[in-house]
């Protein structure tokens, strides 16, 4: 008898196991690209593609930066160029407040190493269409090259 109960408990567990396996999707997708000796050169420009294949569901998009203590500048410009499935190249130039005065800095930390991420559209996005999503990140700002950013990278999260 209880032999018989355990093979029924085993075999619930099994089944609820294979079941929440087969329903899982990824919400997240990020990836981040070193910046060759913390020295980023107008000439690095470091490109992220990922598929789509999801149209119905929205998703913020997020630029993120990692950066060190020594980073002399509160804020940062880039240029985003990014080409969406079933739509034409877009260029965005975006500027990220990394820290201020009062505060330091915004991101979040540990010693002294800082991940800044910022929304880069402004309001849920909905794929058009599925297929290759590419990103295309530029620093813009004036000193080339700009010292002790750590890398630059896209976060994509499902919106629930």
């Amino acid at each position: 008898m209880k032999s018989a109960i355990k093979h029924r408990i085993t075999g619930v567990l099994f089944a609820a196991m294979l079941l929440s396996g087969a329903c899982t999707t990824v919400d997240v997708f990020e990836k981040n690209i070193s910046i060759p000796g913390q020295r980023w050169e107008y000439s690095f420009q470091p490109t992220i593609s990922f598929n789509v294949s999801d149209t119905v569901s929205s998703y913020n998009i997020y630029v993120v930066l990692r950066h060190t203590n020594s980073y002399q500048y509160t804020n940062i410009w880039l240029n985003i160029a990014y080409q969406m499935p079933n739509d034409s190249l877009r260029n965005q130039k975006i500027n990220i407040q990394l820290a201020s005065n009062d505060k330091g800095w915004f991101g979040k930390g540990m010693d002294d190493i800082f991940e800044m991420r910022k929304l880069i559209t402004p309001q849920p996005y909905t794929f058009r269409g599925k297929g290759k999503c590419t990103f295309t990140i530029s620093q813009i700002m004036r000193d080339n090259p700009l010292l002790h950013i750590m890398n630059a990278g896209i976060r994509v999260e499902k919106v629930h």
